[in-house]
């Protein structure tokens, strides 16, 4: 389990690496999100390492057409 202040900078890092994403692209927030939470319960917790996985994350998120 996670303490209060890597839950925070989590939450931090998610933010600023999706700045760029909708709200409606809830899918790849998700995405992203569980890339950085993987690298965080193995330890990873250095915010500069955390913000290039969710970078490469962010590029290989999976994307859905939309027809409107």
């Amino acid at each position: 389990m996670l303490d209060g202040a890597t839950t925070a900078l989590l939450r931090t890092i998610l933010e600023e690496v999706c700045e760029s994403v909708p709200p409606c692209d809830a899918g790849v927030r998700a995405y992203v999100a569980s890339k950085i939470l993987e690298a965080a319960t193995r330890g990873e917790t250095r915010p500069d390492l955390l913000r290039q996985i969710g970078r490469e994350a962010l590029s290989k998120a999976p994307t859905m057409w939309r027809y409107t």
